[in-house]
């Protein structure tokens, strides 16, 4: 759950993983505990973070289930915070899965790449989701994955990270995105995809949810929307 603005492979290290040697201070930062690291965060920068608190093992389990890991050739992260998701991605990726974790905040990075040594952390702008990947050889994701407040960024800013999601997603793919207010936004995903469905997450602290959407329309089209001047 990201940070943004200042906003993620599995098996075999990638060149442009910045998975680099232990750092003086790295073990020291390491040491502050990730909830800690998230209420700092949020408490400096308020609701450009998503939450106090990092996500419960339930939210990560329910955001990853339903998807095909056998067949799936790229899934992305995109606001990964301190990792409870990319944890559960990387214990469900197959080895020829590319796994690609994309995350603004340098603090976050630090951390995903201690604890992640071997997954692709791209120190990035979900804006540019679809650059990223080009770098990286990646036309097409099957999935993306983003603990990032999306509805609390302004709107050009949200239309261009679903625009840049959107062009690099595959037509049978899912934009799947937490949220700590279960429903409200609702209609505010359906301006963007054509089919958005649901999936509560009562047992996390507080009760939380996963949209789960497909069909993404373009950005004129999701203004032309009945209700689109309202959040």
């Amino acid at each position: 759950m990201s940070i943004r603005p200042h906003p993620a492979h599995h098996g075999h290290p990638h060149p442009h993983n910045g998975s680099h040697g232990t750092r003086p201070g790295d073990a020291i930062h390491h040491a502050t505990p990730d909830w800690w690291l998230m209420l700092r965060k949020f408490v400096r920068h308020g609701t450009s973070i998503a939450s106090v608190a990092p996500s419960s093992r339930f939210l990560a389990r329910m955001i990853c289930q339903g998807i095909d890991y056998h067949n799936a050739k790229c899934i992305v992260e995109l606001g990964a915070g301190t990792g409870p998701i990319t944890k559960e991605l990387l214990r469900r990726v197959q080895p020829h899965t590319k796994l690609v974790i994309v995350e603004l905040d340098p603090d976050f990075c630090k951390r995903l790449r201690a604890k992640f040594p071997s997954a692709d952390i791209v120190e990035g702008d979900a804006a540019h989701m679809d650059k990223l990947l080009h770098e990286r050889g990646i036309d097409m994701v099957d999935h993306v994955i983003s603990g990032l407040p999306l509805p609390s960024f302004p709107a050009p800013l949200r239309d261009s990270i679903l625009a840049s999601a959107a062009r690099s997603l595959a037509p049978d793919g899912t934009f799947r995105q937490l949220t700590n207010m279960p429903y409200v936004y609702w209609k505010l995903y359906r301006r963007y995809f054509s089919d958005v469905r649901f999936k509560l997450v009562p047992l996390n602290l507080p009760p939380a949810g996963v949209y789960v959407c497909k069909g993404y329309r373009a950005v004129q089209q999701a203004i032309a929307q009945p209700g689109a001047a309202a959040e």
